[in-house]
């Protein structure tokens, strides 16, 4: 007969299995206790401070009714007046009196590169910023399609040189340095000269390496231009040909992408697309992602739809024309015309802007000069806004990063380009940035021919 187990027995190896885990947990604790590492006692590396930033996103219903049209009109900056900066901060002016500088770019020598271009009046839509005392704005007619060159040695904001560098291009933006040639991305086409970094000027005939798709409503002719850490890939931003492709999608072949090539155009591919107009693009600090600003698209609302930064994957489709921010389908889409399958893969980007700002330029601050809160992160132009009820944009913006993660919002960074918004003045609009040699930061406002120098205060 099998022998009866008594109750102890039949609970002995549960009390056994409890006993066990309280001296584990037990151990547990101390252990992080010992290490610092309490929930009364967190380490640094995990505080608020430090914690992934994750924006809430709260879109308004989409109204064409709404669709408001206000224009800036740019006065130009009186004597002694300049932006406003953050504490701890000032700013200069670097060069004046030259038309429309656009994109810059820094040399590995130090070098600074613009190019000075501009919209022109041509295409179904013209431009109607105004400024005192011209027929017509800088924003339009013949583009000063240049590229100067900038040398200030000593780097006290003051250069030496100031010098026609490449001439006779159409609509230059994207400048960069690769394995001894120098790279303009025009409107229709990638170029590649030969480059010396003692020289000051280039003569020598230049070879268009890949052609771009150009003109079209609304313009968006920028064509920016970035090469990955090894230089074995370049990277090409294409903004759309329209608002929401309503001049039909065979106008907007090969644009609204991210066109990725090798140095001598070859092996071109789309590395990313349904990005309205992408303009700034840099590598992230720690993570080496690339990411992207953008402009997004208009007439559907004062609050709709945001700009936005994001890094961009690879393959990823960011919803344009057929969607916004994700899966929000634009109404204006013809039914037959629609992509639901495409709609649900858009990628959703990771952080609003401030909706018809015109968020142009961008750069990770990899420098060391600017105080510490702004190492590693990320800095925003805005053009500002003309599809709004009031002002919004005008500025350049701060978004914190700390080991390759947002760890905030946007917060002001150079601001007072706004005069007066009642009147509609402005005193100039910032397109581009970039960081010198010495960690000082530089803006170019195309709109009052300006170049500004934004470093530590003394």
């Amino acid at each position: 007969m099998a022998q009866r187990l008594s109750t102890f027995d039949m609970t002995r190896p549960i009390l056994h299995l409890l006993l066990i885990l309280v001296i584990s947990t037990f151990t547990a604790c101390e252990q992080k206790r010992d290490n610092g590492q309490s929930q009364q006692n967190p380490p640094a590396t995990s505080n608020a401070a430090d914690e992934e930033y994750t924006p809430t996103i709260n879109l308004p219903p989409p109204n064409e009714k709404e669709s408001n049209v206000k224009y800036s009109k740019v006065i130009g900056w009186p004597e002694g007046k300049t932006p406003a900066t953050a504490p701890g901060l000032e700013i200069i002016k670097f060069a004046s009196g030259i038309k429309s500088p656009r994109n810059i770019y820094v040399a590995p020598n130090g070098d600074i590169f613009v190019a000075f271009a501009n919209t022109e009046s041509k295409g179904l839509k013209k431009i109607k910023d105004e400024v005192t005392g011209r027929e017509e704005s800088q924003h339009t007619g013949k583009s000063l399609n240049q590229i100067y060159l900038f040398r200030d040695a000593n780097g006290d904001g003051k250069p030496e040189v100031q010098t026609p560098y490449l001439s006779d291009l159409n609509q230059p933006f994207g400048i960069l340095i690769l394995n001894d040639h120098f790279y303009v991305a025009n409107t229709d086409g990638l170029w590649q000269y030969p480059y010396s970094e003692d020289q000051t000027k280039i003569t020598a005939k230049g070879t268009k390496i890949t052609e771009l798709p150009a003109g079209g409503y609304n313009n968006h002719w920028t064509r920016n231009i970035i090469a990955n850490e090894d230089g074995s890939k370049i990277y090409i931003a294409v903004g759309s040909a329209s608002n929401n492709a309503e001049h039909g999608f065979d106008e907007e072949k090969d644009r609204a992408n991210i066109i990725e090539i090798n140095p001598d155009g070859s092996g071109r591919r789309i590395y990313a697309s349904g990005l309205r107009n992408p303009v700034g693009m840099d590598w992230a600090p720690r993570t080496g992602e690339l990411w992207t600003v953008v402009n997004e698209r208009d007439k559907l609302g004062d609050n709709l739809v945001p700009d936005y930064l994001t890094s961009v994957k690879e393959g990823g489709f960011y919803g344009w024309p057929y969607s916004y921010f994700g899966q929000h389908p634009d109404p204006r889409i013809k039914e037959e015309e629609q992509k639901p399958d495409l709609v649900q893969s858009a990628i959703v980007p990771d952080l609003p802007l401030d909706a018809h700002s015109s968020s142009m330029g961008l750069v990770f601050y990899d420098a060391k000069s600017l105080p510490d809160k702004y190492h590693n992160g990320a800095l925003i132009t805005q053009h500002g806004s003309w599809n709004r009820a009031t002002f919004t944009g005008y500025k350049i913006v701060f978004v914190p990063f700390k080991n390759g993660k947002m760890t905030g919002p946007p917060e002001d960074f150079v601001t007072g380009f706004i005069a007066d918004p009642d009147k509609g003045e402005v005193y100039g609009r910032p397109v581009a940035v970039a960081i010198t040699k010495e960690g000082n930061l530089l803006i170019t406002d195309d709109a009052s021919d300006t170049i500004w120098m934004v470093r530590a205060s003394e």
